[in-house]
């Protein structure tokens, strides 16, 4: 079972714990990856898989506020995987991991937020002291 591989091997620097109420609900922390801006941060998502799962992709947001281009003010996650790049063959973990690779290498040329993505483009070094910042500011895991 998918859900007890996650529980049972996880990811470094990602956890999904399915929510007590509801098994298709999941609480994921992502640590932000070491040598990108979002270092040293706690990121809260939220996981939810719908009822065609796993034909159709999970649905993924950041509940922890994050300046990343192509992560919007809503928490929806700008990748390919989630959208039409998905396949039935991909799993949770796939996509915790490929989360975690966007806080690495943000993509300002595929952006959801187009502000930051223009910052990013504009002045990259201080693009990333901004996302320095929010992470210390939202995500210190305080």
């Amino acid at each position: 079972m998918e859900t007890q591989r996650l529980l049972s091997e996880p990811a470094p620097g990602i956890s999904a714990s399915p929510s007590e109420e509801n098994m298709r609900y999941f609480n994921v922390m992502i640590l932000g990856p070491a040598q990108s801006p979002y270092e040293g941060g706690v990121f809260k998502l939220e996981l939810f898989l719908p009822e065609e799962y796993p034909m159709a992709a999970p649905k993924v947001r950041f509940l922890t506020k994050i300046y990343h281009p192509n992560i919007d003010k809503l928490g929806r996650i700008c990748l390919d995987i989630l959208k039409d790049k998905w396949s039935p063959a991909l799993q949770i973990r796939t996509v915790l991991l490929s989360i975690q690779a966007l806080l690495s290498a943000p993509n300002p040329d595929d952006p959801l937020s187009d502000n930051i993505a223009k910052h990013w483009k504009a002045n990259e070094a201080e693009a990333v002291e901004t996302a320095k910042e929010w992470t210390r500011l939202y995500a210190s895991g305080a």
